[in-house]
């Protein structure tokens, strides 16, 4: 135990982290691991438990090694059937307790002490103004745009980045401005320390590579994708309109067994992450990329599946994708949408144009009735969840109506329609939701 002590000092003297060693294991051992190595006086609870970029966690452990009779006996009897090894971590993170303070709170003590160091008086205001939650990518850290935004900052140069990034235990600094509306989504990203935006995240284990400086990540789609990734989609053939990186097409593929994906985008930064992680990801032969604007898109008649994933609203995109649905046995898109929702707001009927009543020759009216769970049962026996909102509702119904308009236009000839599902993603605001629509298609015999 000796030993370990006079580590901690030279590391903190020398300011660079000293390996330490981990044992790792898959994430649904984690907790019976730790357990044990907590009971034999084993772990380290000077560092952080780690994910590794391939899903796998580490835990780090005391000393320089961890003796085989431990590894036999986590393997055999602690989580039978599981796997282990050790491993060393070059760059252990402090845990909170060895830190002694939440993050937020060794960053204020930090900054402000550079800052008076400076000979700025620190204040209230430049308090308020320090960020107060952050995505972590590795060792980059991407601040919202909400902090750092006083004026004082500007006239104390560069070095101020370098004094955040140590605080908060990473190499790499950038900050998040607004999601340019130019169509490709490109988000307003300032690297502010660090030579590139290059990241690594893994998803259910699923690893993406991109430019954080160039290309979006959501965090608050990852529902979503645990969704899609727990479909059958075995002989499959999916059309994504909007693949960006890879969010949906890569759960498709890796995970949902989909036989062929065409991937649109034209966001030419995303598309060489989309094939970077078609690579990594060993399903580069099942996919086809299609860069440019999708709606110039020449494919017809083939998909199973199409990804509308593409918020505020993807309807631009309908009418290519009632083109590339099988003409014979029609398929199920996926239609992503904010809606807005406000509570004791008197909903106006919906108002159907004269051409679409004119093609909506098989209207699918829904009709519900009350269930005693809270439930409702609409006239095909499809149960609606009790949690979706009068608004989610409403918009999947015109949706509906407007993509069977559609489909009478593309293909000549009429098709019936069916809401198989309605699934809430995240709210950006407190009326705003992002949803998805699972929509069935199919031509009329």
């Amino acid at each position: 135990m000796g030993e370990n002590v006079v580590v901690s000092n030279m590391e903190r003297e020398t300011g660079k982290p000293v390996a330490v060693v981990a044992v790792v294991t898959e994430p649904r051992f984690t907790q019976r691991y730790r357990e044990y190595l907590e009971r034999q006086k084993l772990f380290d609870t000077q560092h952080r438990v780690e994910k590794m970029p391939d899903g796998w966690v580490a835990l780090p452990v005391l000393g320089e090694t961890l003796p085989e009779q431990h590894l036999q006996e986590l393997r055999n009897r602690v989580a039978p059937g599981s796997a282990c090894m050790l491993t060393r971590l070059p760059d252990p993170v402090p845990s909170k307790r060895a830190q002694g303070c939440s993050p937020a709170q060794k960053l204020c003590l930090e900054v402000s002490r550079w800052v008076e160091g400076r000979g700025v008086k620190w204040s209230a205001e430049l308090e308020a103004d320090l960020p107060r939650s952050w995505q972590r990518h590795g060792n980059l850290l991407l601040l919202s745009e909400d902090c750092f935004q006083a004026n004082q900052w500007k006239n104390l140069g560069p070095e101020l980045w370098g004094t955040v990034a140590s605080a908060l235990g990473v190499q790499r600094l950038a900050k998040r401005g607004r999601v340019s509306p130019d169509g490709t989504r490109t988000p307003a990203v300032t690297l502010l320390l660090g030579d590139h935006g290059w990241v690594e995240h893994v998803d259910n284990g699923i690893l993406y590579k991109f430019d954080v400086t160039q290309c979006m990540f959501s965090f608050g789609n990852i529902t979503e994708k645990l969704r899609v990734a727990s479909l059958s989609c075995a002989g499959e053939v999916l059309v994504d309109l909007y693949a960006g990186i890879g969010y949906f097409t890569l759960p498709f593929l890796v995970h949902a067994g989909a036989a062929f994906v065409h991937a649109c985008e034209w966001n030419p930064h995303a598309v060489v992450a989309l094939r970077n992680n078609l690579e990594i990801n060993g399903v580069a032969d099942r996919c086809q990329i299609h860069f440019g604007d999708n709606r110039k898109l020449k494919l017809s008649n083939i998909a199973d599946r199409v990804i509308l994933g593409l918020i505020p609203s993807s309807e631009e995109g309908w009418p290519i994708a009632c083109q590339v649905l099988r003409q014979d046995a029609g398929g199920i898109l996926h239609i992503h949408q904010n809606v807005e929702s406000f509570p004791g707001k008197n909903l106006q009927p919906l108002e159907v144009s004269k051409t679409e009543k004119e093609h909506w020759l098989y209207p699918q009216q829904i009709t519900t009735n009350q269930w005693k769970n809270g439930a409702t049962r609409d006239t095909r026996g499809k149960m609606l969840s009790p949690a979706t909102k009068p608004e989610w509702q409403r918009w999947a119904e015109s949706a509906e109506t407007r993509i069977a308009t559609l489909l009478q236009q593309v293909h000549g000839k009429p098709w019936k329609t069916q809401i198989l599902h309605i699934q809430p993603v995240k709210s950006y605001a407190p009326h705003v939701d992002h949803i998805v629509l699972d929509l069935e298609c199919c031509p009329c015999p």
